[in-house]
């Protein structure tokens, strides 16, 4: 029988939606037994709302807590280098929401801490999980899809005042991005996740929507190593809010249900190009098994790979995918020039994309 996983929650904004979605509903196999925020009020109305006895203001008191077996992450990105550091080096299993750290030479020292400790380390990226995305990755694995020809990713989504109200946000040196990092980032790794590396892109970033530091709207296009072409759209300041994603190969169209904060859940449009790859993709998911949603089942994957019944969900190599797209944005924005990936530490903004007058 598994065993029941103590998890410590540090920062009770997103990490509420860990404890909802994402801990509740798989109790065989976690128990949240502590809360973490600096705001005393915060911290009591959740760890109240769930039975939460233990309540610390202060991350390094976590660190000795020997019942602890998962530090799950949720503060502000500014401060996730140091306090994934710190629970990895205490042999802390580790979740952590995106974006995992601020630079590429961050990730890098990331990855190698990893080798040195016990502790596995799990970024979030939850779009990634339900049926819809699964049941489209399924036919692309299985190579029912064919040759990928181009794609397209639209997040159009809706901050205003209110969002920017939070003191953190809309700042390079705490939120260290805007709408690259904190929103169409999800987006972003599904696509990558489905169509492969990207080989080459040149990007654009604007400030158009809010009066914050960050950018709110950014655009691309992008050559992946498999020779698809690809566009990249994405802003704040849309009316209505919606995320698409849209693949054309060889045999099928697939499209992504337009959900904006679960575009993996419902099924996705999978068109294909004749009957005969119409009876491979039906007979491919004939016997499919329901695959819940965003953080349900990409923590219970976790417990599995603590487990050994199976690999991380997601990786800190994700992670720095994801980052290298965005410090090639950056890149390409600011020098109009095309980037080649992958980036290494001769990268001019391999120490930091955050414009040196705020740093």
């Amino acid at each position: 029988m598994s065993r029941v996983l103590n998890v410590a929650v540090v920062g009770c904004g997103i990490g509420r939606s860990h404890i909802v979605e994402g801990y509740l509903p798989n109790s065989d196999k976690f128990k949240v037994v502590a809360l973490c925020d600096l705001n005393p009020e915060r911290l009591g109305q959740v760890a109240d709302e769930f039975g939460i006895e233990r309540r610390v203001v202060n991350f390094d008191d976590l660190l000795g807590m020997d019942d602890i077996d998962i530090i799950d992450v949720c503060t502000p990105p500014g401060a996730h280098l140091s306090m994934v550091t710190a629970a990895l080096e205490a042999g802390k299993h580790v979740v952590c929401e995106k974006p995992l750290v601020g630079s590429l030479k961050e990730v890098d020292a990331i990855m190698a801490l990893e080798k040195s400790t016990s502790g596995l380390l799990m970024p979030v990226f939850q779009y990634r999980f339900g049926d819809g995305i699964e049941q489209a990755k399924a036919v692309i694995d299985a190579g029912v899809a064919g040759k990928a020809y181009c794609g397209t990713v639209e997040t159009m989504w809706r901050r205003e005042a209110p969002y920017y109200a939070v003191p953190w946000r809309g700042k390079w040196k705490t939120e260290l991005g805007g709408v690259l990092m904190g929103h169409a980032i999800h987006p972003h790794d599904i696509f990558t996740y489905l169509m492969g590396d990207i080989a080459r892109m040149f990007g654009r970033v604007a400030t158009r929507v809010n009066p914050i530091e960050v950018e709110d709207v950014i655009s691309a296009s992008l050559e992946m190593k498999s020779g698809a072409l690809a566009s990249f759209t994405a802003t704040l300041g849309s009316v209505d809010e919606i995320t698409r994603i849209r693949l054309q190969f060889e045999n099928v169209t697939i499209e992504s249900d337009h959900a904006p904060y679960n575009p993996g859940n419902a099924p996705w449009k999978i068109l294909p190009r004749n009957d005969e790859v119409k009876d491979r993709i039906e007979a491919l998911l004939a016997d499919w098994q329901h695959v819940p949603s965003r953080f349900q089942t990409q923590m219970a994957r976790f417990h599995d790979a603590i487990e050994g019944k199976g690999k991380l969900p997601v990786t800190s190599a994700d992670s720095r995918r994801a980052l290298e797209l965005v410090t090639a944005f950056y890149h390409s924005s600011s020098t109009h020039q095309e980037v080649v990936l992958p980036l290494g530490p001769d990268h001019p903004l391999y120490e930091s994309w955050v414009p040196a007058a705020y740093r």
